[in-house]
């Protein structure tokens, strides 16, 4: 399955983009548009809550494997930048650069736009992404965005293979109630073999439950692999018991507070003590205060971009996490809100 996140400013044309790769599906801060025929079953998620918030950003990039950053003829805006500072701090792997409104612009223009771009991306894990450009009356370009998706594709289920044979584990993005079913979540097997009859435990609320049925693409199935979209029908859990960014697996780690060692992106704004910064990982958020910060084993007032440092924080609400999680850090009240990323001290 084909899961792919279409990004970027307001006007960049990526909700027109998004209409023609799927039917369109559940909308809330993100929307999602199906395609499925044949072999082919691709889910497009659009980031329509952004940029007005960070998080339909974050939760449209971290459940998909393919992103398409999407550049009207005006240029990058500091949203589009913003984007791009996002997918690093992700080392988001896969994605295609998509020049759109190509048709009212001239092809030297394009040009030059593409190697302005290739310039601002070289020192970021984009470097490498494929442009295409893409018309807005006659969406002349649309075959070729397609043929790169399924490109991508291959590589992406490639290493989902190596995943297998991993401990389960789901990250769940809707929950809700089915009669005369029970507790029913959507979510994404981040890694491993999900079975029916699997008995799990949802975090960090530490809710035991048994895997009652799966579905992939509307259909039962005894079994899903890592990279699946699946609905799975829970016994022993209701779906108030379940939220959003909640991790279904054997075992995770929970906590409230959290000692981060961290690298602040080369335009972050200072981060000092007593500053509340909203922290991502996954699908989870959470805003934390921070209590100290340590750089080069000494304590600090601050620390500025580009820097490395330790941070304890303290936040309201536990978290649900692995020893190599990657932690997104946003400062929601700065002009460029994403601001590094880390991983949990051992």
């Amino acid at each position: 399955m084909t899961k792919i996140a279409i990004i970027g400013s307001e006007g960049s044309g990526r909700t027109s983009l998004a209409a023609k790769l799927g039917k369109k599906g559940t909308a809330a801060d993100i929307t999602m548009y199906d395609y499925a025929k044949n072999d082919v079953v691709m889910t497009t998620i659009d980031a329509n809550g952004y940029p007005k918030s960070v998080k339909p950003l974050v939760t449209a990039l971290q459940l998909s494997d393919i992103a398409m950053l999407c550049i009207p003829p005006e240029g990058p805006d500091a949203f589009a930048g913003e984007c791009i500072m996002a997918l690093d701090l992700m080392q988001y792997k896969h994605g295609i650069v998509v020049l759109t409104k190509a048709d009212t612009s001239y092809p030297y223009a394009q040009e030059e736009l593409q190697k302005n771009l290739q310039k601002i991306l070289s020192p970021t894990t984009l470097a490498n992404w494929e442009f295409v450009n893409l018309s807005t009356q006659s969406f002349e370009g649309l075959d070729e965005i397609k043929e790169k998706i399924f490109e991508l594709d291959k590589q992406v289920n490639s290493e989902y293979e190596e995943l297998n044979d991993k401990p389960v584990r789901i990250t769940v993005d809707q929950s809700f109630n089915v009669t005369g079913i029970g507790c029913v979540v959507l979510g994404i097997v981040e890694q491993g073999t999900v079975d029916a009859k699997d008995k799990l435990t949802a975090y960090p609320a530490d809710k035991p439950l048994e895997v009652r049925s799966i579905q992939m693409h509307d259909e039962d199935v005894k079994s899903a692999p890592a990279g699946a979209r699946v609905g799975l029908a829970l016994k022993g859990v209701q779906s108030k018991d379940i939220e959003r960014g909640f991790i279904i697996s054997e075992k995770e780690e929970v906590a409230e507070s959290l000692v981060l060692e961290c690298t602040l992106s080369s335009f972050a704004s200072p981060l000092k003590i007593s500053d509340v910064p909203h922290i991502f990982t996954g699908l989870q958020s959470s805003p934390m205060r921070i209590e100290k910060i340590e750089i080069d084993g000494k304590e600090a007032e601050q620390v500025n971009a580009s820097q490395q440092c330790t941070l304890h924080l303290d936040g309201s609400h536990e978290i649900a996490y692995r020893q190599q999680d990657r932690f997104i850090i946003t400062n929601l009240d700065a002009k460029q809100r994403f601001t590094g990323y880390g991983f949990v001290k051992e």
